[in-house]
């Protein structure tokens, strides 16, 4: 039994594992340029690769639970479970894991975007599945790409944050 929204899954798993690998990629190539690594990169490079991957095992969840014929009502709330909760805990341990990885908190816009959203995502798509509305598909689907955009934000965010650490510190050696 192939799930609803199916092929949005898939392709939200494929540009997770994608973005994962180009963000350690750029860490990679930064360190092979004669940067070292800061625990800032070493922390992002973790959670980077970490929630990406949890992104598209939450994207595949529900087609494995389809194989067991299970009832598609069952299928949602199983993969509701199984990633939503899971991810919440991420989301909302994130600014705590960063300063013990760094000493220093999130940007605020990270704070708002990255945890706020996603974890706002995450909380409604349960609510939503558990109060057996119409089209917990959507509701999953929905919850997992509005992750995958707040997570490339705060890709984004971060590599910038790491280019313009390697650019002073250029200049205080130039």
């Amino acid at each position: 039994m192939e799930v609803k929204g199916a092929a949005l899954l898939y392709t939200l798993a494929t540009l997770s594992v994608t973005f994962a690998g180009f963000a350690a990629l750029l860490l990679m190539l930064r360190q092979s340029a004669g940067a070292g690594l800061s625990p800032l990169d070493r922390f992002l490079a973790r959670t980077i690769v970490g929630h990406y991957f949890w992104l598209s095992a939450g994207a595949v969840f529900p087609a494995v639970f389809a194989l067991y014929d299970l009832p598609e009502p069952v299928v949602w709330k199983a993969s509701a479970l199984l990633f939503g909760l899971p991810m919440l805990a991420i989301l909302l341990t994130f600014q705590r894991r960063r300063i013990a990885a760094t000493g220093k908190p999130a940007p605020t816009r990270i704070v708002v975007v990255f945890i706020g959203f996603g974890s706002l995502s995450l909380v409604a798509m349960l609510g939503y599945v558990f109060g057996n509305f119409a089209h917990p598909a959507a509701a999953y689907a929905s919850a997992i790409t509005v992750n995958f955009v707040t997570h490339c934000y705060a890709v984004v965010t971060a590599l910038e944050v790491i280019l313009s650490q390697q650019a002073s510190t250029k200049r205080k050696d130039g």
